[in-house]
């Protein structure tokens, strides 16, 4: 068990037809040994999709992580000051989340959570899910790549004929990029193609 003992924060947005991929990435990160927390964005938490009911989706996090999600500005403020996390992950990271996070926008449970983990220059990891990467988001991906402390689950096109914009990170990368951020290390390559 690779992460045995490790606190990790997990963090979900809003891209809905994501979701269903990252509840067994969380369960893989559990497998590991990892104690789980788990925080959601407002949209999460309250938004019915036809991808699944934000009480479904909840039900899910609380059952593969054995807590209930941090979903307030409040809940998340002690991320920080308590040191609750040894790394935090964002999956999937949209680009909502992304551009905010790159601006020192804090309007989220999630950009909460982050910018207070941030500050004890611990990793966030971003699994970017989001149909814009390529568009206006591309610059906030760079800027991320060149944050300090921000790691990046490796990414690429995930239908360039389809939606030429839209960038997904590999899900399945997301254990090996959180034992890399735990290093320091950026996993490489962080370009793919699907």
């Amino acid at each position: 068990m690779r992460l045995q003992g490790v606190r990790v924060g997990f963090a979900l947005t809003g891209s809905y037809c994501t979701l269903e991929e990252i509840i067994p990435q969380m369960e893989a990160v559990k497998k590991e040994g990892a104690h789980l927390y788990p925080v959601v964005s407002y949209s999460v938490d309250r938004t019915d999709t036809k991808y699944g009911t934000a009480q479904h989706w909840k039900s899910e996090v609380t059952r593969v992580c054995g807590r209930e999600a941090i979903n307030t500005m409040v809940g998340a403020e002690p991320v920080g000051p308590e040191k609750m996390f040894d790394v935090l992950v964002i999956a999937p990271c949209t680009g909502n989340t992304l551009a905010k996070l790159a601006n020192a926008i804090t309007d989220t449970p999630v950009l909460m959570a982050a910018k207070a983990h941030l500050r004890n220059q611990r990793p966030v990891v971003l699994a970017v899910s989001t149909n814009d990467g390529l568009g206006l988001n591309a610059r906030n991906i760079g800027l991320l790549l060149n944050a300090k402390n921000v790691y990046m689950v490796p990414f690429g096109q995930d239908n360039p004929a389809g939606k030429p914009n839209s960038l997904k990170a590999k899900m399945d990368l997301i254990v090996d990029t959180i034992l890399q951020a735990l290093e320091g290390k950026q996993i490489q390559p962080v370009l793919v193609s699907y």
